[in-house]
């Protein structure tokens, strides 16, 4: 495969590459494209990846927002590029309401914007911008548009809460209920909810080097985590952070005891109910019996 995508770069006072936005992306599988003025266009990019640049560490800004790009045009799904490189290729960036302005130059500009009465509102200081500031997925609904970065991968059908942040690399397969963390490399099947204030264990730092996923028809309550592979019809009770080391006690639909697992001994499986004995603690892993099953209103976001 080869891509060839065309767009236009921010620079800093002293030419530094600050991001790349690209409005049009081909290659023999697809072909993405936006009108543009090119005349208007003072940093013109021009980009072709092949198939060793996919799977090839990154080595520029342009290469790193193409794949970005790849990935929240849902073009290639998350994990299925080599995004090795990213955070070396990014430079640390404020982004503005006045747009992006290079971290070393960002002190002076405020200072002169407030001078000159027309003040500049610092959004955020990091390497990744919001997503929305490149692309708008076709039916999602996000409420706080500074915590989805781009390099997000949201399916339509798609809900990000307020307290929902989706991280590069990581999305939505289907319709979803986002109120809870989804971390880098991360993604969640369809019809599956995650509850406020949950977490799902990421691979950036830590040492933990497995990808976590969640399956279709699944619930993370408010406040729960998850440090494995969870399958289909799966639940989290509200509060429980289950991890690939967490001691669980295996239960039939009775209540009767079978075995002491560890949780990675439960990757992927499905039609779990995972709770925990609010006498003595014990984590404990049944059969799930019930349905989730999500308001369809609040995911037709058309």
């Amino acid at each position: 495969m080869k891509i060839h995508a065309k767009g236009f770069s921010s620079v800093s006072k002293v030419g530094k590459i600050l991001d790349v936005h690209f409005y049009s992306i081909k290659s023999e599988s697809f072909d993405l494209q936006f009108e543009v003025n090119e005349s208007l266009i003072e940093n013109k990019v021009d980009l072709v990846l092949n198939d060793d640049d996919l799977s090839s560490t990154i080595e520029s800004v342009e290469e790193a927002y193409l794949k970005l790009h790849l990935i929240s045009h849902k073009l290639f799904l998350p994990n299925s590029l080599n995004l090795d490189g990213l955070f070396a290729s990014l430079p640390n960036v404020a982004w503005t309401n006045k747009g992006p302005i290079a971290a070393d130059e960002i002190n002076q500009e405020l200072l002169d914007s407030q001078l000159k009465k027309e003040p500049i509102q610092l959004i955020s200081l990091d390497k990744f911008p919001p997503l929305t500031n490149y692309i708008i997925p076709k039916n999602v609904r996000i409420a706080d548009t500074s915590r989805v970065r781009l390099g997000a991968y949201l399916s339509e059908g798609t809900t990000v809460m307020h307290e929902g942040f989706v991280n590069f690399n990581a999305g939505t397969l289907g319709n979803a209920m986002i109120e809870g963390r989804i971390s880098a490399g991360v993604v969640v099947g369809n019809n599956s909810d995650l509850g406020g204030g949950c977490s799902t264990m990421g691979t950036l730092s830590g040492g933990n080097d497995i990808k976590i996923s969640i399956g279709e028809n699944c619930l993370l309550g408010a406040n729960s985590g998850l440090g494995i592979p969870l399958g289909n019809n799966c639940i989290i009770e509200a509060g429980l952070y289950v991890t690939s080391g967490s001691k669980i006690e295996l239960q039939n639909i009775e209540g009767d005891k079978l075995d002491v697992v560890k949780g990675s001994d439960l990757s992927h499986a499905n039609n779990i109910l995972f709770i925990r004995h609010s006498l003595n603690g014990k984590i404990i892993a049944k059969p799930n019996k019930k349905s989730i099953e999500l308001n369809n209103s609040l995911h037709k976001n058309d």
